[in-house]
């Protein structure tokens, strides 16, 4: 197989040094696909047939609460797996989450028979799952350490530093930030209307706009000092 049949497995460093054949059985062996966003990738007690590589856009896995409420728990990006099916496909255990594709993505769809051979026999290919793994675990363990330890008015202010970006406009709705956060849309509301009352922001229907960053960037980079 040419260099262009192999094309997408540059777009995954731990990936380039499987052996040509290797490279030759996982691109046999997968299948690149689409999905349109908005699409439920997978969702709790489905199966997880197939890990998915992305190549573009961004999938957001979230978990629901017997009360409704969610919490993301991460983002998948181009040039990255998702763990959460990684998991489960090494346990043989069904999903617990949901994953919704935010965006068209683009992706590599890797079978469990594929998976599972190259899993056997490739020190490569099992350094590329766990290396994942074990970052993506990492940092659910801050998200934990944030949810539980953090002060919410702090983790608003640094997650709206983060969205706006170099600008000073957030397109986002008050349930979307308080699923992004892990709380209640009622606390996300009473929070940002203190910020409002500061002259940090200034609120309209999906859109926040930041008018005090410096107020925003002292609460966030007080959070030690609490």
């Amino acid at each position: 197989m040419g260099d262009a049949g192999k094309g997408w497995i540059r777009h995954f460093e731990g990936l380039q040094s499987l052996s040509e054949d290797m490279q030759t059985e996982l691109i046999k062996g997968s299948t690149v696909v689409s999905v349109p966003s908005g699409t439920q990738v997978f969702q709790p007690g489905q199966p997880a047939d197939n890990l998915l590589l992305l190549l573009e856009g961004t999938v957001r896995v979230h978990q629901k609460s017997d009360t409704g409420r969610e919490v993301l728990l991460y983002r998948v990006h181009a040039g990255e797996s998702c763990v959460l099916t990684t998991a489960c496909m090494l346990a043989c255990e069904n999903y617990s989450a949901d994953g919704l594709a935010e965006s068209d993505v683009s992706a590599v769809a890797i079978p469990r028979a594929t998976f599972d051979a190259l899993a056997a026999r490739s020190d490569v290919f099992r350094n590329f799952i766990f290396t994942a793994y074990s970052r993506r675990i990492t940092a659910l363990f801050t998200l934990i350490d944030d949810i539980v330890f953090r002060r919410l008015d702090v983790r608003l202010a640094g997650r709206l530093l983060e969205l706006a970006g170099a600008g000073d406009v957030v397109q986002a709705t008050h349930q979307m930030l308080a699923t992004e956060l892990g709380t209640a849309r009622e606390v996300i509301s009473r929070t940002l209307a203190e910020f409002q009352r500061r002259g940090w922001v200034e609120q309209s229907r999906g859109e926040l706009r930041l008018v005090g960053r410096g107020g925003l960037d002292r609460l966030t980079r007080s959070a030690g000092e609490w």
